[in-house]
């Protein structure tokens, strides 16, 4: 594992157009849902600093809540998971 280097595609020539912009918000906002319903399911609940031993974490709240460094970590999976898309060839559009 030491020599793992992670590759990414490269979706630096992919430009997002602003009507996906609620998207990205969307889908971080779900990522952060999808992320706390597993948690919950493992026994973590909400505490002020996080205990891994005692599986707590402050992060265990609405995704308006969270602090914006998290947030951004989301939206930044977000904006990723939307550009693999198109470099793919995808389409996304609101029908």
């Amino acid at each position: 594992m030491e020599n793992y280097k992670p590759n990414p595609i490269n979706t630096s020539d992919i430009v997002l157009s602003s009507d996906l912009e609620e998207l990205v918000e969307l889908l971080a906002e779900n990522s952060h849902e999808v992320w706390a319903f597993n948690r919950m399911q493992e026994g973590w609940t909400y505490g002020s600093t996080r205990d891994d031993s005692l599986k707590q974490t402050p992060c265990m709240c609405h995704y308006n809540d969270l602090p914006d460094n998290e947030k951004t970590y989301d939206r930044n999976s977000a904006i990723e998971t939307i550009k693999v898309l198109i470099k793919l060839g995808y389409t996304v559009k609101k029908a």
